[in-house]
């Protein structure tokens, strides 16, 4: 099994290395550029239509709470065993390819999210469904490769993902227990009792929500997400604060070994080869920009007009990659060799040791539930991409409680495996969906560009909440399919 997951591993860097990297960076560039900078032009509004996003869902879900869904799904484990992982094995210059594949990939957000709404439908529900699938099969007019991308995804986010968190979760919690209570109970194949707590308390807590369907997923991430983040970010905030002499030396740290041909600092890995791959992989699980996921969130939301989702979900690549990933990233770098270099240091306790250096060993717990809830809420907003999916594959109700009920089993079986094989294939099933996706963002970027020009022009003529109509609009390339957008203010 162990030859296995390293066989898997090798493949996944060969594709990051030789393909993703560069489809990734390429796309973001050529939507950058055909946006002229829109990510930097339109940064103020994205703050604006944040500011006023709770409103106007008219019974459906609202854009904030779309937004925070995803942000859910960006601000999780990522954030902090992701940015261990980058560390550990790409050194600091991993971090600097992490911030350039999220300032190129909140333009490719802005795009799959834009689309996303472009091209939802209506749901028998009252809310909205939409996505790559739905881009893909709508815009394209492929539903062959729209099918493939809708089964993919209820495959990795169904399973991988849930179970990618729940074993993170685990570890983690793990981690933090005396070695009593990870003693082994005979006849359970290793498993201890606080192993199983674990995964019955995810059990729990999973079920009690992703049985609840999409609508309570989003009641849920409404507060939780922003609490989460933010109280995260205070904590890495105040260590940063103590440590502002060290600023200088950690960005010279990053920016060096970016570059570097061989690794930089004892006791972490790096070298250029290992910085872009690690940097790319680990910004990409992380922020999900151009993978595909994040615009399934986006669809749901109810709004007058299509850029306004985009602008927010291109915010969301911001807070998390360049705040919450590079606060993560600083905390470690911060806390020195003596804490990356212990031999009980790894991807699932690194970032906890960090943080116990500096604050007291009173904050491993307290970290520890921190990670729990960012990781948990990664399960569950993955089950939201995976119902979408399916129902544009299948539309019934049963297919719709097996998806909850195989995401619920998921969190449990990655509570209670080791996963390193799954760690290893979520990489390479998250190329497929990533490239798919970019393919489709080139092909469909005319009407990300006219819904961003209709949007900028009632801007500038004064029109505060811009209002979308694709009928007869000039702007964009071609007759809508579907009465989305048909200009009647209820149909939004």
């Amino acid at each position: 099994m162990a030859n296995l997951a390293q066989s898997i591993q090798n493949i996944a860097d060969w594709i990051t290395l030789h393909i993703t990297v560069w489809v990734l960076i390429g796309t973001g560039l050529y939507l950058t550029l055909r946006s002229r900078f829109m990510q930097i032009r339109q940064f103020p509004e994205m703050i604006r239509s944040i500011s006023g996003s709770r409103g106007g869902a008219k019974g459906g879900i609202s854009s904030f709470q779309a937004f925070t869904i995803s942000l859910a799904a960006r601000v999780g484990v990522g954030n902090v065993f992701g940015v261990a992982v980058a560390l550990l094995v790409g050194g600091p210059g991993a971090i600097f390819w992490m911030w350039v594949v999220a300032i190129v990939g909140m333009a490719t957000a802005f795009f799959e999210a834009t689309l996303a709404q472009v091209f939802k439908v209506r749901s028998a529900d009252g809310t909205f469904r939409g996505g790559p699938a739905y881009y893909i099969a709508r815009g394209m007019k492929n539903k062959i490769l729209a099918s493939i991308f809708a089964i993919i995804t209820v495959v990795t986010c169904a399973f991988v993902i849930t179970s990618v968190q729940s074993n993170a979760i685990a570890s983690t919690l793990l981690s933090a227990l005396s070695p009593s209570a990870r003693e082994p109970i005979a006849g359970l194949g290793g498993l201890s009792s606080a192993h199983l707590v674990i995964a019955a308390l995810l059990f729990v807590f999973s079920a009690m929500v992703i049985f609840g369907g999409i609508k309570t997923v989003a009641r849920v991430t409404e507060w939780m997400a922003p609490i989460m983040a933010t109280v995260y970010v205070i904590m890495v905030a105040v260590i940063c604060v103590m440590n502002l002499p060290k600023f200088g030396a950690v960005i010279g740290q990053i920016f060096a070994a970016a570059f570097a041909p061989q690794p930089t600092l004892a006791g972490l890995g790096g070298g250029i080869l290992a910085a872009v791959i690690n940097g790319t992989k680990r910004g990409l699980f992380s922020n999900e920009a151009g993978q595909g996921t994040a615009p399934n969130a986006a669809a749901t939301a109810t709004v007058s007009h299509p850029v306004r989702q985009g602008l927010i979900q291109s915010l969301g690549v911001f807070v998390d990659t360049i705040i919450v990933c590079t606060a993560t990233a600083f905390v470690i770098l911060i806390a020195g060799e003596k804490v990356w270099s212990n031999p009980e240091a790894n991807p699932a306790n690194l970032t906890t040791l960090a943080v116990a250096d500096q604050l007291g060993q009173w904050t491993i717990m307290p970290m520890s539930i921190l990670i729990f809830v960012l990781a948990y809420s990664s399960v569950i907003a993955a089950y939201v991409y995976s119902e979408i999916n399916l129902s544009f594959v299948v539309k019934s109700k049963a297919a719709t409680w097996a998806v909850r009920i195989i995401s619920v089993a998921s969190v449990v079986i990655g509570a209670l495996t080791t996963l390193d094989l799954v760690w290893n294939a979520v990489d390479i099933a998250m190329a497929i969906m990533t490239v798919t996706n970019l393919v489709a963002l080139i092909v469909l970027a005319p009407w990300g560009l006219g819904a961003l020009r209709d949007y900028e022009s009632q801007r500038k003529s004064g029109i505060a909440d811009p209002v979308f109509v694709a009928k007869d609009n000039p702007l964009l390339p071609g007759d809508l399919p579907g009465d989305v957008w048909d200009g009647e203010p209820t149909s939004r």
